[in-house]
């Protein structure tokens, strides 16, 4: 799954969140601690890997967590997902001039007495030369939809960034330097300044950064080790260490989580709900999501290019089975990526598991059942490769019924299972998703709550150089998107996202299987912990054990 691989839907809107916390005497209530609780050391797990500590050039679920305590941000996300300062005096807007009457001019204060984790000064010299890094073609960028739009940078003052626009551009604030989502961060000019890139930076395994905690080690395969940062502007945490350990077998976090060895865990699958619940010592959280778990089709291929061929394979397969069964009824069946309890969530009714329906598109373009019971058309077999990450028996369960609603109608399934890491790397290193080596893959993503829907499905954002691994163009869906960027209303906006929403449904690139809810649990020594929906790790200052 990618989790905060996690581009983007942004947010001016506030979300509203129940947390649903398993009943059970805390430790406090019981006078006593864990025996295998360290204190003030976080020990957590997600169930992957990484490929790298520097955001620009990887967009790993759990580098965004750790990214999230540990990197410079111009802002953050609040208790609610609304986007709050980080490194900004204030968040700019019209109103206070921040933002200039036309929409194509954004100013940032910086704070000031700022050190890195180092214990060098930060100011206005780091933004520039980061914006710059971003701007270079010679960067791996991950993503530059957005930064693109920046036709000047003006540095006034060591204390002041202002950035001119070829445009409006609505979610400057969620995009340039935010924690909310899978974007680059702020870098030190001090390390990296003189040179040509950063691609191969000695920095990109042990980065500096401007957060709660700094890195002390990336121990490949096996955790990577964060300690208090001693520099940080707000004041030292509470928590002397902070652990993420590389476990990518869930079975075996699950024995953890019950021995103590492990302290966190999230996003848990619906399968372990009910197990991570009648652990001893352990609190569960539940809360709706913005991950959603879906199947992408590279219509750069010809048998998946054609949209009877993908209404079909949609219709094939009974997602709410699969949400009943393997996600033990969590979550949410919806053809929108936007949940109900998203601001952008926009109703579209949803296609039936309807296998005769499947079988007569399949029929009325061509695909006739051959000797072996797989349609062929003009000698082209319907076999495709669905590509996934190991580790998951969920995604194993997953599959086996993804292959067997699609047999029904005379498709085989081939799947190829790699490793996390593999999944999202860039195409240079065998990456799968960037390099386009499907015909379906199954992952999640993660939003953040406005609604910008350009940097997965827009007609400019094809991998490698953008997110949209499926190369799909629907033109006016497109032109929503570039509304959308342009608009500064939220009704404007909404009415955008509901074009984009039907243009998905109808096309059909990708499949929404569903809508998750995050699912933590952590060891009832852990104190003050309050994740927000889209990036659960963005407020540690007080968080102790």
């Amino acid at each position: 799954m990618g989790l905060l691989d996690l581009k983007r839907v942004k947010a001016s809107l506030a979300v509203l969140l129940v947390l649903a916390l398993a009943a059970g005497p805390t430790s406090a209530a019981t006078g006593a601690r864990q025996p295998a609780t360290i204190p003030h050391v976080l020990r957590f797990a997600t169930g992957s890997d990484i490929s790298s500590l520097n955001p620009h050039l990887s967009n790993d679920g759990a580098l965004g967590y750790l990214a999230s305590m540990t990197m410079a941000w111009l802002t953050k996300t609040g208790s609610h997902g609304e986007i709050v300062p980080e490194l900004l005096t204030t968040l700019p807007t019209q109103t206070n001039g921040g933002i200039s009457a036309d929409g194509r001019t954004i100013t940032w204060h910086l704070r000031r007495g700022v050190r890195w984790s180092d214990g060098a000064p930060f100011d206005a010299d780091d933004v520039v030369f980061s914006l710059r890094t971003v701007l270079n073609p010679a960067t791996n960028e991950i993503s530059r939809d957005g930064w693109d739009l920046i036709t000047r940078i003006d540095e006034p003052d060591k204390y002041t960034v202002a950035i001119h626009l070829k445009t409006r551009y609505s979610p400057q604030a969620e995009t340039f330097f935010s924690s909310s989502a899978a974007n680059p961060c702020i870098l030190p000019k001090h390390l990296l300044g003189k040179l040509a890139t950063i691609n191969a930076a000695d920095y990109n395994a042990l980065p500096v950064g401007i957060g709660p905690f700094r890195y002390t080690a990336w121990k490949r395969g096996d955790r990577v080790e964060l300690a208090a940062n001693p520099f940080y502007f707000r004041g030292r945490p509470k928590l002397e260490r902070v652990e993420y350990l590389i476990v990518p077998d869930v079975n075996t976090i699950l024995t953890r989580m019950q021995t103590h060895e492990i302290d966190l865990w999230l996003p848990i699958t619906g399968a372990f709900y009910q197990r991570v619940r009648a652990l001893p010592g352990v609190n569960v959280l539940r809360q709706p999501s913005y991950f959603y778990d879906h199947l992408d089709f590279n219509l750069a291929h010809p048998v998946v290019n054609e949209l009877a061929v993908r209404r079909a394979l949609r219709f094939a397969l009974d997602r709410v089975q699969m949400r009943d069964t393997i996600r033990h009824g969590l979550g949410t069946v919806t053809e929108s990526v936007f949940g109900p309890n998203h601001p952008a969530y926009h109703p579209i009714p949803l296609a039936p598991h309807d296998v005769a329906q499947a079988r007569a598109l399949l029929a009325a373009a061509g695909w006739k059942p051959g000797p072996d019971g797989v349609r062929r058309k003009h000698g082209v077999r319907l076999a495709l490769t669905l590509v996934a990450s190991t580790g998951s028996p969920e995604i194993d369960a997953l599959i086996e019924l993804i292959r067997a609603d699609w047999q029904t109608i005379g498709v085989e399934l081939n799947v190829k299972r790699v490793l996390f890491s593999r999944l999202f790397a860039a195409p240079q290193a065998g990456g799968i998703v960037k390099g386009g080596e499907f015909d379906a893959v199954l992952f999640a993503w993660g939003l953040d709550s406005l609604g910008e829907l350009n940097p997965l499905y827009g007609c400019n954002a094809f991998t490698p150089g953008g997110q949209n691994d499926m190369h799909w163009c629907n033109r006016r869906a497109d032109a929503a998107m570039q509304r959308f960027i342009t608009e500064y209303d939220a009704q404007r906006r909404a009415a955008d996202d509901a074009v984009v929403s039907t243009a998905l449904a109808h096309d059909v690139p990708t499949i929404v299987i569903d809508i998750r809810d995050l699912i933590a649990a952590y060891n009832r020594d852990l104190k003050n912990w309050h994740p927000n929906v889209i990036a659960p790790f963005d407020d540690m200052l007080n968080v102790d054990i």
